[in-house]
């Protein structure tokens, strides 16, 4: 009987094997970190969903599961082939085999790190997944469900894609001139939180915010629990990103930037308590998972060039921007929901900017690598932020973009779901 290409195929490479065969120990670690990064969604939902009024609970927590199906379905369609593909002009990605991933066999190894092609589709994936999963924090209890599906889908397509492609695609043009970003801080949070900026001030302030009336949590249980399940995750986010582990070098790579990743997060945290105490006699349980936050959002571009060391500095100091940056937005009176500039953007600029000075492999810092740094926020700001801008003017004509008020005064749970998150008042 004649034997399937995947009965065929070899599953395990031992050392001296030939090039060709696949790595069983370094396709276990990329499954198990693209669950991580996957992990991190339903983490990022309770994160947000604690953080907003109960009657908003539902939908902004919905806000982040729902990307796992609609970007799900969006990045084997057509996401990987835009970022990932054959390049067109070092633009956007494009081949027909990775359309709807029809192409690409079982077997097909991905570039020379000896693992599956589609289980670095899929770890990639969970990067597009999360992303537009991060804006809605700055919508929150306001944006049209419906609205921010479709932004979701175009916005993923047109904006994050294509970047992706500069950035981390090998014939990309941000990858030839040498600009670093290990794990996303350019292409996932500077993106995102930009984005995040745009939309928020597009929309205007929540009502009761504009009345200055109080927003408070409806449970901060929620809100730590997230932030622990993002921190674990985020391993798999950064670790993971080294590809494989079963050379010495790669292996030491996943090793370095698990290491950042865990001391860059503990700095910012123990920072932000700091700051906080000083200035308001208190440490809160919000101010200590916006610390973690952002100390994770910093260490991403840099978690697999910068040493431990560097890592304490690198999380310190975005802990301390990004807690400054949170309260500027009351001076400025714009409405970013849940901070998702102040910390990933404002976190994401840190981190990419200080990669260019503290980095050491595959190149040292200091002036040139600072330079060609600053170009990437800078196109990443100017491309999410412009992009963003069109993308919402053009939604917002054709199915509107905020809610009316009398959906945003009863809450969005029950207007869009018909469901409430808590029914602690009833038998």
């Amino acid at each position: 009987m004649e034997m399937t290409e995947l009965q065929q195929a070899p599953t395990i490479a031992p050392a001296g094997s030939p090039a060709d065969l696949i790595d069983s120990g370094s396709t276990a670690w990329m499954l198990a970190s693209s669950a991580l990064v996957l992990l991190m969604v339903p983490g990022l939902a309770l994160f947000y969903g604690g953080m907003v009024r109960k009657k908003n609970v539902l939908t902004t927590m919905m806000m982040s599961f729902v990307a796992m199906a609609v970007i799900g379905v969006q990045w084997v369609l057509v996401g990987y082939c835009l970022a990932f593909g054959k390049t067109v002009g070092g633009v956007f990605g494009w081949d027909w085999d990775f359309v709807a991933l029809q192409g690409i066999a079982p077997t097909k190894l991905y570039g020379d790190k000896h693992i599956p092609e589609l289980v670095f589709v899929m770890f990639q994936g969970k990067f597009a997944i999360i992303t537009p999963a991060l804006i809605s924090g700055a919508v929150a209890e306001r944006m049209k469900f419906k609205t921010y599906l479709w932004f979701c889908v175009l916005w993923s397509t047109l904006i994050y894609a294509p970047l992706a492609h500069w950035v981390w695609s090998g014939d990309g043009w941000l990858f030839k001139l040498g600009v670093l970003d290990f794990a996303g801080g350019t292409v996932v949070h500077i993106a995102a939180g930009i984005s995040a900026l745009v939309l928020a001030l597009m929309l205007g302030p929540r009502r009761d915010v504009a009345r200055g009336n109080p927003v408070l949590p409806n449970n901060l249980v929620l809100t730590l629990t997230g932030a622990g399940l993002l921190w674990f995750g985020w391993f798999g986010f950064n670790a993971g990103s080294a590809v494989a582990v079963e050379s010495p070098v790669a292996g030491a790579i996943a090793g370095l930037a698990f290491t950042t990743t865990q001391t860059a997060a503990a700095a910012a945290g123990l920072v932000w308590m700091l700051v906080e105490k000083r200035h308001h006699g208190k440490v809160t349980s919000l101010g200590l998972a916006s610390g973690i936050v952002a100390g994770l959002v910093a260490v991403t571009p840099a978690a697999g060039h910068i040493k431990p060391g560097s890592a304490l500095l690198l999380g310190g100091l975005a802990s301390l921007v990004c807690y400054y940056a949170v309260q500027l937005k009351t001076k400025l009176k714009y409405d970013d929901s849940l901070d998702a500039f102040g910390v990933h953007g404002v976190g994401g600029i840190i981190g990419a900017l200080m990669t260019g000075v503290l980095c050491f492999t595959p190149v040292s810092g200091g002036l040139a690598q600072f330079g060609k740094q600053a170009l990437g926020v800078g196109v990443a700001i100017v491309f999410a932020g412009l992009g963003t801008f069109v993308l919402a003017k053009l939604l917002g004509k054709v199915f509107g973009l905020r809610t009316t008020d009398a959906e945003e005064r009863d809450g969005l749970d029950l207007h869009v779901h018909g469901e409430r998150g808590y029914h602690f008042d009833q038998t």
